[in-house]
């Protein structure tokens, strides 16, 4: 018990980084049972914190606080911050590093620490006993705020208007807008897949494809969610092709929006992994 009450007075501090330790870890056991890594500022919008920076406290706390509860059980606990990951490497940040080498690992390259924390994904995502954790730590699991915001998602959406149809055509000529870079060339409108769906706006390279799904301003939340779901199913599909094809290349989804996603929707998104453009306008 007294390993217990220390990891209490560590963990269940008053110190603004252990508040948020607290906040965090339920929110990554989430992101472990959907198996899926979430971006350092995506996790800082759900928690509110105006930094990502920020967050190697609370990660560093959750880490420390694992590696004392897999000593007091007598055995391991996988590191579930590193499922925190950059933006644009899509790997958690050099801090990280520090917990690898601790455990007697190392790597001479990029690919091989891609390797290494891809097998250190796998047993998170393995892991039986992260409602234990949570129970131990006395914290609860997440609520999701969007159910009933998922359940209007489920009826049809509407058809094609003169505002959505602008910010399509705005994003097919700016991939810029959507993660790629100005001087990339521009998409097309329209793609069919082999499900039937169609996809508003593709980006077809030779070393990428980019898909990406478009919501207009006036567009109701219920419609938002929708939209997040289609960018999982086109995500699934495109996969799918790609195996069938033997195509190799990188195949990336987004979510596009006239307006913001609401803070309600943040948690889905997180969720689900999808890479969300906000407040674009072909007005400016």
């Amino acid at each position: 018990m007294a390993k217990t009450a220390e990891l209490a007075r560590d963990f269940h501090g008053q110190k603004l980084y252990q508040k948020r330790a607290r906040a965090v870890l339920p929110i990554l056991v989430r992101q472990a049972e959907v198996r899926q890594p979430v971006f350092y500022e995506a996790l800082a919008q759900e928690v509110k914190m105006p930094n990502p920076r920020n967050l190697n406290y609370p990660l560093g706390c959750i880490g420390t606080t694992l590696n004392e509860i897999g000593e007091e059980w007598g055995s391991d606990v996988p590191p579930i911050e590193a499922l925190v990951v950059n933006q644009t490497t899509r790997l958690p940040g050099p801090g990280f590093d520090g917990f690898l080498t601790e455990k007697g690992e190392s790597w001479n390259n990029k690919e091989e620490r891609k390797a290494l924390i891809e097998q250190y994904w796998a047993r998170i995502y393995s892991y039986p006993y992260w409602d234990d954790i949570l129970k131990e730590l006395h914290l609860k699991k997440t609520m999701d705020p969007a159910e009933l915001i998922i359940a209007k998602a489920r009826g049809s959406g509407g058809g094609e208007g003169p505002e959505h149809l602008a910010l399509k055509l705005f994003v097919c000529a700016n991939p810029q807008l959507v993660g790629l870079r100005a001087i990339d060339r521009t998409g097309k409108t329209e793609h069919c897949l082999p499900s039937g769906d169609i996809i508003d706006v593709i980006f077809d390279y030779s070393r990428r494809i980019h898909a990406v799904e478009v919501k207009p301003k006036s567009s109701p939340d219920s419609d938002l969610a929708r939209g997040l779901f289609q960018c999982v199913k086109y995500r699934a599909v495109l996969h799918a092709l790609a195996r069938h094809e033997h195509d190799k290349r990188n195949i990336t989804v987004c979510l596009a929006l006239g307006g913001s996603l609401p803070a309600r929707l943040v948690p889905l998104r997180n969720s689900l992994n999808i890479d969300v453009f906000e407040n674009l306008s072909p007005s400016g």
